[in-house]
């Protein structure tokens, strides 16, 4: 496919290789008026330029040409068979990619939760009801079959097979064992003065080794790896405050546990909440999981999801993270980045791709049973629905669990078989 544009920019190359080489499928770009005319191959002009009637043409929005962050007017028109984005008033499905894929709207957002976060209630994907749906691959679909019936560009639809990925933070390794004799004492004064007696006994029974800890459900994720899935986990080590409260990354039963863990999946780290205010942290937590697993970590995602843009991204890059995990939001499910299909960042501010890779998530389990307050048979619906989007569009299916919710502990009653549903969509779905 040979496009006419004025002008190639980073922008403009990030998203037509997200439209043709992600399907592996060819462009090329072209500003020479006189051989895009006498071509014989399929063409497209994306300009203000006028030629012959006889040739497709779109004006383009000014985001693909532009450097920095605009405040644009959003609002969504039809092209083709698929509504997307009006970019200051230009129906623009090129444009619409961009926009979601980068997460430009988040850059200086100021719609964030009380933990900095960009909340998905606020997203333009949420706006207009899209955020169930891999919308940049429905535009970037919507293109080619414009291409293939209007400019006469050859394209046959893929059919997909999506790999099922299983990723599980650890942000509590056990919820009594290995503390220490401070935090238990001060726990279990807490638990006295609330009265809370199943608590009481329940830690009496653990630490005396007559229970299992009800955290402790490794076993678990490493029957998952045993039946063939590509577990993925990521630790938390940061220092104790009051959303980081893992037991000591000192502690020889913890290493003795990572240390296992390692050899049945991937570990990466997961940055404390802390960690968001102050780099160092970041750079001490991957330290220390280095320095128990002897060997470089990279892949990250971030604890409470908190994700800030650019920030948290340059971050990981200058400490030599390869992959992150954190693309999907805590208050709803679905595509944050409109897409469950690997990707690398661009970095709106400085404008260009980098070399760090992003892994899209459909759903995590808090989302489900925390934030939409649903019940197991409810969010089985919702999962075979956002699964059905990855067999049709592409993308990896991953999904976000922690290691205190998969075995029916508490108000995760029930919820095992929904863990259990999504490791078995592909035999389900057909």
């Amino acid at each position: 496919m040979l496009i006419f544009v004025e002008n190639i920019t980073n922008r403009l190359s990030y998203t037509f290789d997200f439209i043709f080489k992600e399907r592996d499928l060819t462009y090329e770009f072209t500003t020479n008026k006189d051989s895009f005319e006498n071509s014989r191959v399929p063409k497209f002009n994306y300009s203000r330029v006028s030629f012959d009637k006889e040739i497709q043409s779109m004006l383009p929005s000014s985001i693909l040409f532009r450097e920095g962050i605009y405040n644009f007017s959003i609002n969504k028109g039809l092209f083709y068979n698929e509504e997307c984005l009006t970019i200051n008033d230009k129906t623009d499905p090129f444009a619409s990619i961009f926009y979601i894929l980068t997460r430009y709207e988040e850059y200086n957002s100021t719609l964030i939760d009380q933990h900095g976060r960009h909340q998905g209630k606020h997203s333009v994907l949420y706006r207009f009801n899209w955020h169930h749906q891999t919308m940049c691959d429905h535009w970037a679909e919507d293109i080619l079959e414009f291409f293939k019936e209007k400019c006469g560009f050859k394209y046959d639809k893929k059919i997909y097979h999506p790999q099922i990925i299983p990723t599980f933070d650890i942000d509590k390794a056990y919820a009594y064992k290995h503390k220490g004799i401070i935090r238990n004492i001060l726990s279990y004064l807490k638990d006295l003065w609330t009265k809370k007696k199943d608590r009481l006994t329940e830690r009496k029974l653990v630490i005396t080794g007559s229970k299992k800890d009800p955290f402790d459900n490794f076993d678990l994720i490493y029957e998952i790896q045993r039946r063939g899935y590509d577990v993925k986990l990521f630790w938390l080590l940061g220092n104790y405050g009051k959303f980081d409260k893992n037991i000591s990354y000192k502690h020889k039963r913890h290493i003795r546990l990572i240390k296992k863990m390692d050899e049945i999946s991937t570990i990466g780290i997961h940055p404390s909440y802390k960690s968001n205010s102050n780099d160092f942290f970041v750079h001490q937590e991957i330290e220390r999981l280095q320095k128990i697993l002897s060997k470089h970590i990279r892949n990250s995602r971030q604890h409470f999801l908190k994700l800030t843009f650019p920030n948290t991204y340059e971050t990981l890059l200058e400490q030599e993270i390869e992959n992150d995990f954190t693309m999907g939001y805590a208050d709803i499910c679905g595509y944050r980045a409109g897409t469950a299909r690997k990707h690398f960042w661009f970095n709106v501010m400085t404008n260009e791709i980098t070399r760090l890779k992003i892994h899209p998530f459909a759903y995590m389990d808090g989302t489900l049973n925390e934030y939409l307050k649903m019940k197991p048979e409810e969010a089985q619906e919702r999962i075979t629905a956002l699964f059905m989007e990855t067999k049709k569009f592409g993308g990896d299916f991953t999904f976000v669990w922690h290691n205190d919710t998969i075995n029916n502990y508490g108000h995760w009653k029930g919820w095992s078989q929904v863990l259990e549903f999504t490791l078995r969509l592909r035999e389900v779905v057909k």
